[in-house]
């Protein structure tokens, strides 16, 4: 255990500043900071963290330096394709200048903002979020991550309705706080810190009838249904689009039985998957829903939920942090940065991007399966929220290995290699398209050699 040593921490604070600081590192420098990071993470973050990276490389301390557009670099300015997106933070892409201008020009007025006078941002954001997303909904509140976002959407559904139980899918994600959790939809995320809220039921996603058979049981025992928690696409379970007319399908079953509908925009919203937000692909409008990832611009961490006035009750209006009260919550640099990526989004028409360059990437994968069928067995997308299938995790490891070593990132999802997403940001030109199916087929083409298929 390291001793507590003020002296210490502060030359190696100013050392690590100075490498921030800096225009140009040397290379001894970027030796420091390569052997830094590595013991670093194994002795301060987490061991495993470097031991799970070795499913990209078999050198899992690759460093991130610095980063632009499509692209992002290591310490010694190898550039990679990123074509994972930070699993959807960067629709605009990496740094994207007009989005840094706004956050910079934000930035050398006030950075943060009293808690107790009126924060003017705040209040510009929630009037154009409320704009632009579908139906009534028009109350908003910002918060700093995903899961903190679903904490929140859970929180006033039972406020509003009064219920206690929450319906989630088979399959689902929506975050690892103890509350998001409860709501997931996968064991070995929930397995270990069981029991959690129990009054959650879990239905299989995409079967409006289970849906409903769980909410009427419930209510002819005399337990009252809070809200039903939905991802219009189910984004870390593998890309699973439900069937047509489902999402519209819920809301006539919230709507039956008085129930909250949450949809969960987090991955899906903000242009993703081909329209501004998913559920506009079926005209719905949820009673809550929650936002994030792309909401900052690739910039700046900012989430949130907006909700529909009846959702607004009297409680939360005597009492506006009974919700709750994030310090950093719609702190001024990140509405900055989420206004910015709306008038960006709206300008540059970034939903139709997503559906464009979607629909050209899934040509190109149509190819590539008939060629190696054995190998790449099914993918299905959305805009740029894309999934390809393997026959094993294996398989899928030495593809996503392949193409990093031809400087192109993609990752699996549940923690495994199956399935491996594209979710690569909207900037990315045609050519730059053509140079990663180009490599996705040669390392498909390798995988099919190793593995016999």
């Amino acid at each position: 255990m390291t001793a507590m040593n003020k002296q210490a921490a502060l030359e190696e604070a100013r050392r690590v500043v100075g490498y921030i600081e800096s225009e140009e590192l040397s290379e001894a420098d970027k030796q420091a900071i390569h052997d830094d990071s590595i013991r670093n993470f194994n002795e301060n973050v987490n061991p495993g963290w470097l031991e799970y990276r070795k499913s990209v490389s078999n050198d899992a301390a690759f460093i991130e330096w610095t980063d632009s557009e499509e692209h992002f670099e290591d310490l010694h300015g190898t550039k990679f394709i990123d074509c994972l997106g930070g699993f959807g933070i960067y629709t605009c892409g990496h740094r994207n200048p007009a989005i840094l201008k706004t956050v910079k020009c934000q930035l050398d007025k006030y950075a943060l903002h009293s808690q107790e006078l009126v924060d003017p941002l705040r209040g510009y954001l929630a009037h154009i979020l409320a704009q632009i997303t579908p139906g009534d909904l028009q109350y908003c509140f910002f918060t700093n991550g995903g899961a903190e976002a679903v904490e929140m959407a859970l929180k006033l559904a039972r406020l509003a309705t009064g219920g206690r139980w929450y319906i989630s899918t088979v399959g689902a994600f929506h975050g690892k706080s103890m509350g998001a959790i409860s709501m997931g939809g996968k064991g070995a995320y929930r397995e270990d810190y069981i029991p959690m809220i129990q009054q959650v039921q879990h239905v299989e996603y995409g079967n409006i009838d289970a849906m409903e058979a769980a909410i009427k049981n419930l209510q002819t025992v005399g337990e009252k249904v809070a809200g039903v928690i939905i991802e219009p696409i189910q984004g870390e379970a593998g890309v699973v689009i439900p069937p047509k007319g489902y999402l519209k399908a819920v809301r006539e079953v919230c709507d039956k039985y008085g129930v909250a509908m949450i949809a969960d925009e987090i991955q899906t919203g903000m242009g993703r998957t081909g329209t501004m937000w998913r559920c506009e692909y079926e005209d719905v409008t949820p009673d809550i829903m929650t936002y994030g990832k792309a909401f900052g611009g690739g910039v700046m961490p900012i989430t949130g939920i907006i909700a529909r006035p009846k959702m607004w009750v009297e409680k939360l209006i005597d009492n506006p942090w009974i919700l709750g009260s994030p310090t950093f919550g719609g702190n001024p640099l990140a509405c900055s940065a989420a206004i910015s990526t709306i008038k960006y989004m709206l300008e540059n028409d970034i939903p139709g991007q997503c559906a464009e360059k979607g629909d050209y990437i899934m040509a190109g994968l149509e190819k590539i399966k008939n060629k190696y069928p054995t190998v790449l067995k099914a993918y299905r997308g959305a805009g740029l929220l894309i999934c390809m299938e393997f026959p094993e995790a294996e398989v899928g490891y030495k593809v996503t290995k392949g193409l990093f070593e031809r400087h192109v990132m993609t990752a699996g999802t549940l923690v495994n290699a199956k399935t491996v997403r594209i979710e690569p940001p909207a900037v990315l030109t045609k050519e730059t398209m053509d140079e990663v199916l180009a490599k996705l087929e040669e390392s498909i083409a390798d995988a099919k050699a190793e593995f016999n298929l």
